[in-house]
């Protein structure tokens, strides 16, 4: 008889444990939030990212790593960040800044490479899904030339930007590149004698056109945000700027919802510290609705912005202000008046930087730079995959640990129980 009370006690502990196992192994392997470290044991950055049409993630950037001196870098992710392949690219002076997913489930990246006709040149990489090249084109002058933004327009050519110092009215111009599909150049525009030395960012417009964000010389000759609309053919049609009496810088631009445009950058003529994000929204004629500042009373800045499912918007960066090292990366969600709803951030006792973001299928976020606090070199790839609040996977060991516990805890009580009734 007691030996029958203790099957009976033991078979729904043997059951507990079971399932509790099966639960820790089913949040692990379902879990949608995570992150990943990519690189070697010197420096590697990743400076773009995609969410490809099959779920999973496209990085790119560059690596020291991987070759003897400088190359663009991209890897191939599954949708849990599991590395699928890693390709570099060039013969040693390459660095790749923007990437897109081609129409075909390929990939373009755009940098700038010393293997130009100039000291540095605009670099066009067009590689196929499983990270072959295609082909490649350069485009530049006797001086430096860099392109730091890339779109696939809707003919299937491409257009880049960036700024140029071969080109343009002064020492140093944004320059917009249109090519057909094979990367021919089909036309150039430089827009520095309208005011921008520098394009950071690029969206095609709704009516065919494009709209370019960077920085252009104020009238105290520090930078302001600066917004060029251009037609189809990249003929200037409107110019505007933002900024104050001090140095302000746009890195990152978007087409809203309601046909206007978002800006995000740095901004040290307002907010609360020695730079803090800013966030410009307009109409589709370039006139701010409103702005709004983000930071504490240090270094913080923005560099990635996509507007949200709900319309709100999403910025990523790093921040010196808060968080748990010297920077750490920053995501911040605002609704669609910029008010934020809530902060994140990620990061070490070292200096970490995210420099891309997107919004993913399942309504969390993506981000993507290069941490000093993590992974095996001086800097490697970080890649960060949050849930809709902007969490990340901090909840494993202690769901475990209370499992654990919970489970010594019944077979404790239950010994004894065994041991009463057979005392008894």
């Amino acid at each position: 008889m007691v030996k029958m009370k203790k099957f009976g006690l033991v078979l729904p502990i043997i059951l507990f444990v079971l399932l509790s196992f099966s639960l820790i192994c089913s949040v692990a392997a379902s879990s949608d939030i995570w992150s990943q470290t990519y690189g070697g044991g010197a420096r590697d950055s990743a400076e773009e990212i995609v969410q490809t049409s099959d779920g999973g993630y496209a990085v790119a950037g560059w690596t020291v790593s991987l070759v003897d001196n400088v190359d663009c870098l991209l890897i191939k992710t599954d949708a849990f960040g599991n590395m699928v392949w890693n390709q570099t690219y060039g013969e040693g002076g390459e660095y790749a800044f923007s990437l897109v997913e081609t129409f075909d489930g390929g990939f373009a990246l755009a940098g700038t490479t010393l293997h130009g006709g100039g000291n540095y040149d605009f670099w066009l990489v067009r590689i196929d899904g499983t990270g072959n090249i295609v082909w490649n084109q350069t485009y530049g002058g006797t001086k430096i030339d860099q392109a730091s933004t890339i779109v696939q327009t809707s003919d299937g050519g491409f257009a880049l930007a960036g700024y140029t110092q071969s080109f343009g009215a002064g020492t140093q111009s944004s320059w917009l590149i249109k090519t057909d599909s094979f990367g021919n150049m089909e036309w150039n525009r430089t827009y520095g004698e309208e005011g921008m030395v520098y394009a950071s960012s690029l969206v095609m417009t709704s009516d065919g056109g494009f709209a370019l964000a960077g920085e252009t010389f104020s009238e105290d000759g520090l930078f302001d945000f600066s917004l060029v609309k251009t037609d189809e053919d990249g003929d200037l049609e409107w110019t505007k700027t933002y900024g104050g009496e001090k140095w302000d810088r746009a890195s990152s631009l978007v087409s809203t919802s309601d046909g206007g445009f978002a800006l995000v950058g740095r901004t040290i003529s307002f907010g609360a510290g020695s730079y803090d994000c800013w966030l410009v929204k307009t109409d589709m004629n370039g006139n701010m609705q409103w702005n709004n500042t983000y930071g504490g009373p240090e270094w913080d800045e923005a560099f990635s912005l996509v507007e949200t499912s709900d319309s709100g918007f999403a910025l990523a960066g790093e921040t010196k202000s808060f968080g748990a090292g010297d920077y750490d990366f920053w995501l911040v969600k605002t609704d669609a008046y910029g008010n934020m709803v809530w902060n994140q951030t990620y990061g070490g006792t070292e200096n970490d930087r995210a420099n891309a973001l997107v919004e993913t299928s399942d309504g969390g976020f993506a981000l993507a730079g290069r941490t000093k606090s993590f992974g095996a070199g001086e800097y490697d790839f970080w890649l960060v995959k949050t849930d809709e609040f902007g969490n990340i996977p901090e909840f494993s060991s202690w769901i475990i640990l209370l499992l654990l516990l919970t489970v010594t805890l019944l077979i404790i009580l239950c010994k004894r129980r065994l041991a009463k009734t057979t005392n008894n």
